[in-house]
């Protein structure tokens, strides 16, 4: 190889260095729920987030971008960069958004799967892109449930891998979204007629582990056919990896039970038996109690005791308290200077003790609360399908302290980047921030 050809692919590698950097560097907003996957806002952010805006008289608002199709999913930011994913009404084309952050121009609209006879989804709450990505530094991994999971080239927008041949029969639309976890890449499949859990090489999208559900659903016939078909084995959830009791766990919620799995493995380490089932909200940790909710039937909240007798069903021996009613359903819980707050999806929400699982607080909302709340070390915001965002005090005591308005319905989780909102709403997506 010359000089000068060895110069050439240097400068040109070098060229594309920065072109990565340009858009993914640094990561603001990876997962749906920031950067430590509990809905917090980092301090510096937080500081510089706006308290008021509306559409209507343009306050506070940047940019606006109009949008098309449909999705659920909640955008991840890296460097000047947006990305979430959306799909046409009927499920035949599935896209993947990229938005500079800093002017709202569309950068990227990609088809990345189409299928044939998508399968109907049952729910008109749901559509075929509700699993929001998941973005690191040089990637960027989406995922479609059934319908296919894609690792991105974050500088190009192209696949780099995918795999189509994990499928399950979704029943109500796929929902759960991806994690990362080291080398691996996390899939939850909760369908009607399978439900497990794999780890994928994020590198090669070759599967690591698979471990099925070992789920009693109390429907089966002397054969082992399940008797009932629908919702009862059906979740949407997203999971988590703490520590617990000195073992990297993964903390996953299923239809009628909970599980911890040794993250680099699968192994099954525990479950806790629960009745719901849907169970979609992702686990918390605080102090030495483990935070479960268990679905959006017969929904309950679960403190679960932290130690390292972790092992084989604990649903006796470490469920130290349930809350039975009123407990969230779709929007994640999120905690702050030592206090729990979650939402119905009628906008019931409530304040708690994590520790004692006992009520500081419980007020109500208008309209119905899909998207995920966000917190700052002093504020909560919550948003709903009309348009409107709450601003509440982080505090023992109800206080409203804004109502915002957007025009139309948002299911999307906010994110946050360099001191600004970014809101997804059903046909828009907005920058807020202040001057």
């Amino acid at each position: 190889m010359s000089a000068i050809f060895r110069l050439q692919l240097s400068t040109l590698a070098f060229a594309a260095t920065l072109c990565a950097q340009s858009v993914t560097t640094p990561v603001f907003w990876p997962d749906k729920n920031g950067p430590t996957f509990d809905g917090v806002v980092p301090a510096a952010d937080a500081a510089k987030l706006p308290l008021t805006w509306n559409s209507e008289t343009g306050e506070n608002i940047v940019w606006k971008t109009d949008l098309e199709d449909e999705g659920h999913s909640s955008p991840v930011i890296g460097g000047d960069m947006i990305w979430f994913t959306a799909a046409t009404t009927d499920g035949h084309k599935q896209f993947l958004y990229g938005i500079d952050r800093q002017t709202g121009k569309i950068i990227h609209h990609k088809v990345i799967f189409e299928n044939q006879a998508p399968e109907e989804l049952g729910n008109p709450l749901n559509n075929y892109a509700a699993p929001s990505p998941v973005l690191e530094a040089d990637a960027l991994y989406v995922h479609f449930g059934t319908y296919g999971t894609a690792r991105i080239n974050p500088a190009t927008g192209n696949k780099v891998w995918e795999r189509r041949d994990i499928n399950v029969r979704h029943f109500r639309g796929p929902g759960s979204s991806p994690i990362l976890h080291g080398d691996l890449l996390i899939l939850t499949f909760d369908g009607i007629d399978q439900q497990f859990v794999t780890a994928l090489n994020k590198k090669t999208g070759e599967t690591v582990w698979k471990t099925n559900r070992t789920t009693d659903y109390g429907d089966l016939d002397a054969e082992g056919h399940p008797t009932r078909d629908g919702d009862m084995r059906k979740a949407y959830h997203t999971p988590s990896v703490f520590n617990l009791g000195g073992v990297e766990t993964l903390v996953s919620v299923g239809s009628r039970a909970a599980f911890g799995y040794a993250v680099d493995s699968g192994k099954q380490l525990w479950t806790i038996r629960h009745g719901g089932f849907n169970a979609a909200i992702r686990p918390l940790v605080y102090q030495n109690v483990l935070i479960l909710n268990t679905g959006s039937e017969r929904a309950h909240t679960l403190g679960v005791r932290i130690d390292d007798k972790m092992q084989g069903d604990i649903t006796e021996s470490h469920v130290i308290w349930d809350r039975e009613k009123r407990n969230a359903s779709e929007a994640n819980s999120v905690l702050v200077d030592g206090l729990l707050f979650q939402t119905t999806r009628g906008g019931i929400v409530t304040c708690m003790n994590p520790v004692t699982g006992e009520d500081v607080w419980e007020e109500r909302l208008s309209g119905q609360h899909l998207p995920s709340p966000i917190a700052t070390g002093e504020r909560l915001y919550f948003s709903n399908d009309r348009g409107h965002t709450r601003v509440l005090r982080a505090g023992s005591k109800y206080e409203v302290l804004a109502e915002n308005i957007l025009p139309d319905a948002m299911t999307a989780a906010p994110a946050v980047a360099d001191g600004a909102l970014f809101i997804r709403t059903k046909k828009q997506l907005f920058k807020i921030a202040q001057p």
